[in-house]
């Protein structure tokens, strides 16, 4: 029998452009045992599915190097993190200490470039050949010899990437430079092939730095857990690493300090800062029997806490994971990306060649030839086009994390910039789902207590959100509410159960009808009263009468009408759900702004899914927002399953998107959607335009070399800066979020 497929997260370095991040890829899908591989250019990772009965991480890790790369499983604790941030600081220097050789060396030659051009005779000397090969020839071999070593490897294991366009070009142009110095007479490109390493270089490392600037998400997120925790031990307190902390050990927070862990507060009240979580500034009042979440900042009062979750099942951590996961996932936009990348190097290859050949047949020699080869193998590079998606989808998970908004992936990001209706479930969604008894009417012999008293023990075995309202109702009276006996209940209809004798139905008006229970007209105008007002109408039989009719209603989110009124001005259809009777819902639907002709109403929880799917076939794309539980079937049927969140089951959601900590954050996470698609086409454009244009530029011999780097060096710049502009995407300013 074979092994249940696991997921494993790589750390693969060396890449250098999209045509890399496709070879690695392509070797991982074609190794036994491996489903699926995704590999990110921009976060320098891989996600591999594998069967660990065929396969094991060894084995892949080895597939990685045989590509002629580096891979590492990535960290699994603060230690090896720290170890991987501290070897990723040691190699940034040591680039951007091979960059500033190469400038230094560098800046004679182009002194002396500008001088030949600017006929400036008392530096010509800086354009010595010899001079020329004294100053180059360390820019070459040391600040340049990552790229050959780079194309070396690349080669020799059958791709073909960025670095082999450099080392081909900048190393065509540095030996016959040589040939002319020394054993020829002929014209030298020294400054051709020193400055081109050394701006790529400069282009790399800021490249780099974005891209750094582009996760800095997820290294907030999860710098948020404090290294120590306090927990008590009897009358000892004992600060201990947080690592150590298991559940159910008692853990003190003092004013001022972070969270630890998850776990419930059993002492003390305080004000605790959720920004973090829900992206909310104000702070929550917190006592006894409340929640608490690691990485939340105790704002003033000392408590003590039960630890429920810890280590890696904390919301904090969960939320990391799902972060990382998206950045490390493709949008369906990136797929011509990819496609172009495969081809992109053997095709600047072949160009470079006929350029050569072009050149040369021409009558202008060998040397003029090689230099318009040199400027397309150096011009053309694929990294912008690599860059131009993962760097988009990276920035705008890791700004939706911050603002309470968990987007599992870029294919879900970009469907949801695409979506032309949201369907909204009302109970836990447009109202606050805790719904309480607001108004009763009694047509018996039965006084209103023992009327009460007996709903209220029918429901005491139901889970049903309106059963727990009457028992609530009851408890809060100070009745004695027995325990049922022969307890049915018909899903999203009604119960029946026997109470001391009586038999017992609490539901519908038309589950009790079904029932054959003949109700009074008195009951039945009270009922629609009620539910005229909005409120959620249930009857209450015994004994095969009618006897009370109570309203039930569930307190709206003051911010229902505002998030409707934004949904419609993004130009969206907007539809509520519930299996709530027609006159119910649609009085709830006006309050909030939703038309009467987008109510749908009476649906039972396994209909929800249907309605969602006619709608599809009607031609929208639909998102569908829900408690993310009750709803799931309606919420995989969707384009886009949003679910709303507390903050501590996360891990327990399957929808695509969650969001945390209120409904107004769904039209933000709308237009952040819109926002990154944007980014990406822009991206994707300008990667287009700028190899469409370069190439023919430099072919003709218009783009020299050292030209050539230089906006090499800029389109991957720019298109990584381009993204970074989602980090300060900003949501819209609401004076009531709750």
């Amino acid at each position: 029998m074979a092994d249940e497929a696991r997921f494993v997260d790589l750390s693969v370095t060396g890449m250098s452009c999209a045509a890399c991040a496709a070879h690695v890829e392509r070797a991982l899908r074609n190794e036994p045992g491996i489903q699926q591989a995704s590999v990110n250019l921009a976060s320098e990772t891989a996600r591999v599915l594998y069967d660990p009965g065929i396969v094991d991480v060894g084995r892949i890790l080895q597939v990685v190097e045989n590509a002629g790369y580096s891979g590492r499983e990535l960290a699994r604790d603060r230690r090896e993190d720290d170890e991987r941030k501290a070897e990723e600081g040691r190699r940034a220097a040591r680039s951007w200490g091979l960059f500033w050789l190469g400038a230094v060396l560098s800046l004679p030659m182009v002194i002396g470039m500008l001088a030949e051009l600017a006929g400036v005779h008392s530096l010509m000397f800086l354009m010595d050949p010899v001079l020329g090969f004294v100053l180059a020839t360390p820019v070459v071999l040391l600040s340049g010899s990552r790229f050959y070593t780079s194309a070396y490897k690349t080669v020799a294991h059958g791709g073909a990437n960025m670095d082999v366009l450099v080392a081909l070009g900048t190393g065509s142009a540095y030996v016959l430079s040589v040939v002319n110095t020394f054993f020829a007479r002929g014209p030298v490109y020294y400054e051709a092939a020193a400055v081109v390493i050394t701006l790529v270089l400069l282009g790399k490392n800021l490249e780099h730095g974005a891209k750094g600037r582009a996760s800095e998400a997820i290294r907030k997120l999860a710098s948020l857990t404090p290294r120590t925790a306090t927990i008590v031990w009897g009358e000892i307190e004992k600060a201990v690493p947080v690592e150590q902390v298991m559940p159910g050990d008692i853990v003190i927070v003092r004013p001022g300090e972070r969270v630890p862990v998850d776990g419930e507060i059993i002492e003390g009240y305080t004000s605790i800062d959720e920004s973090m979580l829900t992206g909310e500034s104000i702070p929550r009042d917190k006592s006894a029997g409340d929640s608490a979440v690691g990485g939340t900042v105790n704002q003033h009062g000392m408590f003590k806490m039960r630890a429920t979750h810890v280590g890696a099942d904390t919301a904090l951590a969960q939320i990391v994971r799902l972060v990382e996961e998206a950045q490390g996932s493709k949008a369906p936009i990136q797929r011509l990306a990819d496609v172009v990348a495969s081809y992109f190097v053997p095709a600047v290859l072949a160009i470079a060649a006929v350029t050569f050949a072009g050149w040369y047949l021409a009558g202008l020699g060998v040397a003029h030839a090689l230099v318009n080869a040199t400027s397309v193998l150096v011009v053309a590079c694929p990294c912008a086009l690599g860059l131009a998606t993962p760097t988009g989808i990276m920035v705008a998970t890791g700004r939706g994390a911050e603002l309470g908004m968990l987007i599992r992936g870029g294919e879900h990001l970009e469907r949801l910039s695409r979506i032309d209706a949201v369907i909204l479930d009302k109970t836990g969604t447009l109202t606050r789902g805790k719904p309480s008894v607001v108004d009763s009417r009694v047509f018996s012999s039965f006084g209103p207590g023992e009327a009460l008293r007996l709903a209220a023990a029918a429901e005491r075995a139901s889970e049903h959100p309106l059963g727990r309202a009457i028992v609530e109702e009851a408890e809060l009276q100070g009745l004695d509410v027995p325990m049922p006996t022969d307890f049915r209940s018909m899903p999203g209809r009604g119960i029946t159960a026997q109470v001391d004798g009586h038999q017992v139905a609490v539901g519908t008006l038309r589950f009790l009808s079904d029932l054959g229970i003949d109700v009074a007209d008195d009951v039945v105008r009270a009922l629609e009263h009620m539910e005229e007002k909005g409120e959620t109408g249930v009857v209450q039989a015994v004994d095969g009468t009618g006897v009370a009719a109570y309203g039930i209603a569930d307190q709206l989110r003051p911010e229902s009408a505002g998030v409707i009124a934004e949904l419609f001005g993004l130009g969206l259809e907007v539809h509520m759900i519930t299996g709530d009777n027609a006159r119910t819902a649609t009085a709830i639907a006006r309050q909030v702004g939703i038309p009467d002709g987008n109510v749908m109403a009476e649906v039972l929880p396994d209909g929800k899914a249907d309605q969602v799917e006619s709608m599809k076939r009607h031609g929208l794309n639909v998102a569908m927002v829900g408690d993310g539980i009750n709803d799931a079937p309606a919420l995989a049927t969707a384009d886009v399953g949003i679910a709303m969140s507390a903050g501590t089951d996360i891990a327990m959601e399957a929808a695509d998107i969650t969001i945390v900590g209120g409904l107004y954050r769904l039209p933000d996470a709308i237009r952040l959607s819109r926002a990154t698609l944007s980014i990406i086409k822009q991206n994707l454009f300008w990667a287009f335009i700028y190899n469409t244009v370069g190439i023919p530029l430099a072919a003709l011999g218009i783009m020299p070399p050292v030209f050539a780097g230089a906006a090499m060096a800029a389109s991957s710049v720019s298109v990584v800066s381009n993204s970074l502009r989602l980090k300060r995407f900003d949501v819209a300013y609401r004076a009531v979020k709750r």
